[in-house]
């Protein structure tokens, strides 16, 4: 929560995180399959239930500022976000072999969280099969395909599985590409865009939105 609190203090109004499900069906953040490397725990997070991964110190790898910061549930983030009137992209990030699953308890979950919003939030894999469940759970929900390597059928399987958006490693982008994502209806967005310049192409191109660390680096009120 410490890192979200930070970007809205900077004026950013949406966000993006990676949830994904502990043992006990939980809906929780985090982007590694295993806890070493931003948590003081070992070993899968997916095989350990929610009273035990609460426990867990999730700020002291970046800074002794942070020590003490918990893992956050999407229940608790998506509370935060709408008392605050704040958006959120949800990349769904199963633990390997919980693909199917993971996007159907988040989707329906989100669906409920978000039900009088007047914004849902956005979902968004690079697990095919994690979106498809969340389709199937929760279909008013806006999906979007993410890509770290250009494929051939990805505008296409992205059109065809009804996702609104396609969101790519930025350097897959060229003008071909981007034209012929607008020619599908897809939103065009990009991670991770650090560098002022090349959001400023991305954006003369006609991306809708990127996704960024940089939170110093550009307005988001521009």
């Amino acid at each position: 929560m410490a890192a979200f609190a930070l970007g809205a203090r900077t004026g950013w109004r949406m966000f993006e995180c990676d949830v994904k499900l502990s043992a006990d069906d939980v809906a929780f953040l985090l982007h590694d399959a295993d806890l070493e490397r931003t948590t003081n725990g070992q070993g899968f997070a997916g095989r350990l239930d929610w009273a035990a991964l609460a426990q867990l110190d999730a700020g002291q790898w970046h800074s002794p500022a942070y020590a003490g910061e918990p893992l956050c549930t999407l229940e608790a983030l998506s509370a935060w976000c709408l008392e605050r009137s704040l958006l959120l992209n949800i990349e769904i990030k199963p633990t390997p072999g919980l693909e199917w699953q993971t996007g159907w308890v988040v989707a329906r979950l989100a669906a409920v969280l978000w039900q009088n919003a007047p914004l849902p939030p956005l979902l968004t894999s690079f697990q095919p099969e994690s979106l498809r469940a969340a389709a199937q759970a929760a279909p008013a929900l806006p999906r979007g395909l993410l890509l770290h390597e250009w494929h051939a059928q990805a505008l296409s399987d992205a059109a065809s599985q009804g996702h609104c958006a396609l969101v790519c490693h930025y350097p897959l982008w060229t003008p071909e590409r981007l034209k012929a994502a607008a020619q599908a209806g897809l939103w065009r967005m990009s991670y991770t865009v650090n560098a002022a310049e090349v959001a400023a192409w991305l954006f003369q191109e006609g991306h809708e939105a990127i996704i960024t660390d940089a939170i110093d680096l550009f307005n988001p009120a521009a």
